[in-house]
């Protein structure tokens, strides 16, 4: 009994980390989805938006800062340009989806919008395993495309019907979309910039940009002290808390076993819709879902076990650090709050399987 104990103990911490933090995500979904009967989501994602980037400003705004200026002095203004469409992308997936989840349920838009990071990690991982000769990862790629496809199928045989509409499907599609350019921008951030400066700059820019739609559509009543508190406890459920505690497990466990735990967030996600907004699902509706969780963790294990063959690893040893230095300094830029979540999670599931696929190709 010891002996089991000491086995499972060590994974045991970690595995509440990565669970915590999707539930905290998922929870500031649920609290957001019933703000809507007071406050339209556009001027809810506002106020989860500039919650965020205040807590983030107050954490790491001297990092911020010194990052502007670095650039301004430098003259730096493609990588000004880049950190910007970083932030609009960070902006307008938080926006998509809260336009999502006032129109389906809760666990179906972030299956939905998980096909979007999921699309990166598969493509990166066909593309590397192509110049390599993986002919067998490239096989299994192929095949958590199909199970993601299939899951999709599954879903879309209730379009239309009277839990989904077209526009909230759209919605979770077009911030599922946004998701893969946040994927892609926050690497390139974080190239750039140091530390989390990237991610705080974004936060801000994500902020300013949905501001004018949040009030034109509720500034009558989105100031009210109730709401703002409200927009608040969404910030901190769905960016500040999350983003340590997976930053925290991460710290612990690699980075690939990491990515295939926090695929569970569409199911979390449903379990949050059913027990805080009374969301029932059919049964082919949890088929899908289960299919997109299991596609997502298929390639994020993919992901880490092509990096273990020596595709990543290398990092190192040509001036960078490799994929399994966690520190915050290089982990920043793979899970945030927005990111990655963002009002479904910090991103760090499929965006750090996804890095190493991009880093793949690139080498």
């Amino acid at each position: 009994m010891p002996g089991r104990r000491a086995g499972w103990a060590p994974a045991a911490l970690p595995a509440g980390l990565v669970l915590a933090g999707a539930v905290s995500v998922q929870s500031g979904a649920g609290i957001a989805d019933r703000l809507f009967s007071q406050l339209p989501p556009a001027s809810v994602t506002t106020l989860r938006l500039w919650s965020a980037a205040l807590i983030m400003l107050i954490l790491a705004g001297r990092g911020a800062v010194r990052a502007v200026a670095g650039l301004a002095a430098r003259r730096a203004w493609t990588d000004g340009a880049i950190t910007l469409t970083f932030g609009i992308a960070l902006g307008f997936m938080n926006f998509a989806i809260y336009q999502a989840f006032a129109r389906i349920p809760l666990g179906i838009a972030v299956t939905i919008e998980f096909l979007g990071p999921l699309g990166v990690t598969v493509t990166g991982t066909l593309r590397g395993n192509a110049a390599n000769g993986g002919r067998h990862r490239r096989a299994a790629g192929l095949g958590y495309a199909a199970l993601a496809a299939a899951g999709v199928a599954l879903l879309a045989g209730t379009v239309g019907g009277a839990r989904l509409n077209w526009a909230g499907v759209a919605w979770a599609a077009a911030a599922g979309t946004a998701w893969a350019a946040y994927i892609l921008g926050s690497k390139a951030a974080g190239q750039r910039l140091p530390g989390a400066s990237g991610l705080v700059i974004a936060m801000c820019v994500a902020a300013l940009a949905v501001t004018a739609p949040g009030l034109i559509a509720g500034a009558a009543v989105m100031f009210r002290p109730s709401l703002l508190a409200a927009g608040a406890a969404i910030g901190l459920l769905s960016s500040v808390i999350p983003y340590w505690l997976e930053l925290e497990a991460l710290r612990r466990i690699p980075t690939s076993l990491f990515g295939v735990w926090m695929s569970v967030q569409p199911a979390v996600a449903a379990l949050i819709g059913l027990a805080v907004l009374s969301q029932r699902l059919a049964a082919a509706e949890w088929a899908g879902i289960a299919c997109v969780v299991a596609a997502s963790a298929g390639a994020a294990a993919a992901a880490g076990a092509a990096a273990a063959h020596g595709t990543a690893a290398p990092a190192e040893a040509a001036g960078g650090r490799a994929a399994g230095d966690l520190s915050p300094q290089t982990t920043d830029h793979l899970s945030g709050p927005g990111g990655p979540h963002h009002p479904t999670t910090s991103a760090a599931a499929l965006l750090c399987a996804a890095d190493r696929a991009t880093r793949r190709t690139e080498r």
